[in-house]
């Protein structure tokens, strides 16, 4: 641990937003960074616990306390203290595959764990991961290469949502031959098309597509399986399919006024939204 009184010696800040009425200009996210110093100082508050909850991912009484993903926190913290952002882009890797849409739409379960948030307040983590990721991008670290050997082996993904774009990463990495099917016109399911712009920019989500489509998957978008592309041939065509379609079908709700106009379901309008967007040419207001 690099800085065993950061905790007492910075408080948490956050990384500033736009003003509201700047907001109201265009749909872009208006959360922004921190200044790489700002940052370090912000990881130089991670205690290195003995315990560290935050990348437990334990359940407990049926809830999960600390990192799904396990991801290796104290460590990434020192490293991005450190100034060390390769070395923490590693450790983040082995263990997140998708990290910039972690860094800006999790919940942050490991800072409801962070031993600092008993007494004050968590460690920025999240804000950490999102620091480490934009890094590699921008200095090349993403491994993006097609793996050195095939196996012959052939995947379909069916879906490109969260799920499936994690498992064509990985699949593809062990040198199978994967292509992924979405019935959407784009790749991204509900990163693409269930989460605001302003949370999650659609630049972000291309950026990856195209690492992918470099790396060697194949996205075959307008292809809704089971529908306009029969099941039966998926089998008969590949050595394995994959289902990561999601939880597409809303839940509706027998409450008063439910039949009256204007009442969406939220992805169904939040697809709406972006589609809106994607397709148009929005300019923001003079």
């Amino acid at each position: 641990m690099g800085k065993p009184t950061g905790f007492l010696e910075y408080p948490r800040e956050t990384g500033p937003e736009l003003p509201p009425q700047q907001r109201l200009q265009d749909f872009n996210e208006f959360h922004l960074p921190l200044s790489p110093a700002d940052q370090a100082r912000q990881a130089a508050r991670c205690m290195d616990c003995g315990v560290p909850f935050c990348q437990a991912g334990q359940t407990m009484a049926g809830m999960t306390s600390g990192c799904p993903l396990h991801n290796l926190i104290p460590e990434t913290n020192d490293l991005v203290y450190r100034g060390a952002l390769p070395g923490a882009w590693q450790r983040l890797q082995s263990t997140n595959c998708l990290p910039e849409f972690t860094a800006r739409v999790c919940p942050a379960l490991c800072e409801a764990a962070c031993t600092c948030a008993k007494d004050g307040d968590a460690v920025c983590t999240k804000e950490n991961e999102r620091a480490i990721v934009e890094y590699a991008f921008a200095h090349g670290l993403v491994d993006d290469a097609p793996p050195p050997v095939r196996t012959g082996k052939t995947v379909a993904v069916v879906g490109s949502g969260p799920a499936g774009l994690a498992a064509a990463w990985l699949l593809n990495r062990r040198g199978h031959s994967v292509t992924v099917y979405e019935k959407a016109d784009r790749p991204g399911g509900l990163l693409r098309y269930g989460i605001p712009n302003m949370k999650l920019d659609k630049a972000v989500v291309d950026r990856r597509i195209a690492a992918m489509e470099r790396a060697g998957v194949r996205f075959c978008c307008g292809a809704d399986v089971g529908r306009s592309q029969p099941a039966a041939e998926l089998l008969e065509q590949y050595d394995r399919v994959l289902l990561a379609c999601g939880a597409g079908r809303p839940r509706d709700l027998p409450v008063p006024g439910r039949e009256a106009k204007g009442i969406w379901f939220a992805v169904d309008f939040l697809g709406a939204v972006t589609k809106a967007l994607l397709d148009s040419s929005y300019e923001k207001p003079p």
